[in-house]
């Protein structure tokens, strides 16, 4: 009795992440946001519902299965998620007019410093570029 309690919980909860993402994909404008909710609660829920669905099997070998379906996901969900947003960004000409978007020089160095350049990086970049 307590195993189908805890097992209805997990998946009803499992249910309710998924329905949430749902909304979310149908209630954001951008695709990367889209993809982001999608990504977080669709991980989420899916762990939630197989959790409920271990508990509700019981120990055994369909329980090792889910467990297995469950690192699967958590390891392939986010790396899909974000190589579709990569293919999104270089392939939408538009993306800048409806997202903020980074570029790799506009951040800051590691080093705390106001981006100004050092000898040795000029030379590197002197190498490379052919000279000044």
């Amino acid at each position: 009795m307590i195993r189908l309690a805890i097992s209805s919980v997990l998946i009803l909860s499992g249910l309710f992440v998924l329905g949430i993402a749902t909304f979310g994909i149908f209630r954001f404008d951008t695709v990367l946001n889209r993809i982001h909710v999608a990504a977080k609660c669709d991980t989420l829920g899916a762990l939630l519902v197989l959790s409920g669905l271990i508990v509700l099997s019981g120990l055994g070998a369909f329980s090792l299965k889910l467990a297995l379906v469950i690192a699967f996901l958590w390891l392939t969900n986010p790396v899909a998620s974000h190589l579709v947003a990569r293919a999104e960004v270089a392939t939408n000409e538009r993306i800048r007019e409806t997202c903020d978007l980074l570029d790799i020089d506009d951040l800051d160095p590691p080093d705390g410093s106001s981006g100004e350049s050092s000898g040795a990086s000029d030379s590197i970049s002197e190498t490379f570029s052919g000279g000044k």
